[in-house]
């Protein structure tokens, strides 16, 4: 059975949407999920999505990681779902769906490769020594590193990731360094299990974890620099509660076809 795929990619992150409007989303095997995005033997992604019917909602979102297994939420695969679902013409402008995380607003540019993406609100940041902790739609540490871009993002990551703290669930680990006018960014991603170009979930959490750290309040813009290109983040912080979140960025389609 051949299965039509659509590659899109956001600022680096890529992924493989398959369209499930028309028919019931069975269980997909976990193996062939794993096998279709791996970059040797498969089409090759960060995660693999599907777009199903809600009768509450535009659509649904099902995201899946590399790794072949359910995943939290993914910023980046939500503004690349959301340009699929213009693409498929199941919207226009702007759309309500739902995903693992709850219900999400996005708006989209005329010519559909640029999504504003509405995240969760967050209430929550702890502490792990220096770094921070929160969780904006999937669970994020977020460190501050100098000199990042000769930095071993990997080695460092996936022993923090895999650390007797976070070991049962996992976490994705982002190391920042301010640049003053914007922030460069560089994550190891859980369930991918190794650095991706961009992770949106990621840089919001930085975004946020950057504004506590400076004492910031009101409505805030935060430019943020990752291997993959520019993302923007915004909200409004009163000190307590991050609400308004938008991550703001590129979701471009790179190509289509069948795989057996």
């Amino acid at each position: 059975m051949k299965i039509n795929f659509f590659k899109y990619q956001g600022a680096g992150n890529d992924f493989i949407l398959i369209d499930h409007t028309m028919s019931p989303l069975k269980n997909f095997d976990n193996n062939l999920i794993e096998q279709l995005c791996h970059r040797r033997f498969g089409i090759g992604a960060d995660g693999l999505m599907f777009v199903t019917k809600h009768e509450d909602y535009d659509f649904e979102m099902h995201y899946f990681n590399a790794d072949g297994k359910l995943g939290s939420m993914c910023g980046n695969g939500g503004r690349c779902i959301v340009a699929f679902a213009k693409h498929l013409g199941i919207i226009d402008k702007e759309t309500n769906f739902l995903a693992v995380d709850g219900p999400h607003y996005a708006r989209i540019s005329e010519n559909g490769d640029w999504v504003d993406l509405q995240m969760i609100d967050v209430d929550t940041i702890t502490n792990d020594g220096d770094a921070f902790v929160l969780n904006t739609g999937s669970p994020h540490y977020v460190a501050f590193q100098s000199d990042l871009k000769d930095f071993d993002v990997f080695t460092n990551g996936k022993n923090i990731r895999y650390n007797s703290t976070y070991t049962e669930k996992g976490i994705n680990v982002n190391f920042v360094e301010d640049n003053g006018d914007h922030l460069f960014v560089r994550t190891y991603e859980r369930g991918v299990e190794d650095e991706t170009y961009a992770c949106g979930t990621g840089v919001t959490a930085v975004a946020m974890a950057m504004a506590k750290y400076k004492n910031q309040i009101g409505h805030i813009n935060t430019d943020i620099k990752v291997l993959g290109g520019d993302i923007k983040i915004e909200f409004d912080y009163n000190g307590h509660k991050f609400t308004n979140v938008f991550l703001c960025g590129p979701a471009k389609l790179v190509f289509e076809g069948d795989v057996a």
